[in-house]
């Protein structure tokens, strides 16, 4: 049986890899677009966008755009792995 992924697993964290999981390959999103579509404040999203950065799962890329900074958001190949055998995982235990 696959193992659930802990870091993955964290609801609010499972949220922001299923917005990701959903872009095509080597698109972004905003970091404002993930705080108002999950509705978070941008500690809480932003703490949460650490963990997955440090798992490399994620992808941060700040720019500016007009002079203000931005942060663009995506899915690395290691974490669409992951979240795919996650997805295996929650699968097995409602399909056993």
């Amino acid at each position: 049986m696959a193992e659930l992924n802990a870091i993955i697993h964290q609801p609010v964290r499972l949220k922001i890899m299923s917005s990701l999981a959903a872009l095509q390959t080597g698109d972004q999103v905003e970091f404002v677009y993930l705080k108002k579509v999950l509705k978070l404040t941008d500690g809480n999203l932003g703490a949460h966008l650490g963990k997955l950065e440090q798992k490399q799962y994620i992808l941060i890329e700040k720019s500016f755009v007009n002079k203000k900074p931005k942060s663009f958001i995506s899915l690395t190949p290691k974490g669409k792995k992951a979240f795919e055998k996650h997805l295996e995982a929650l699968n097995e235990i409602i399909h056993p």
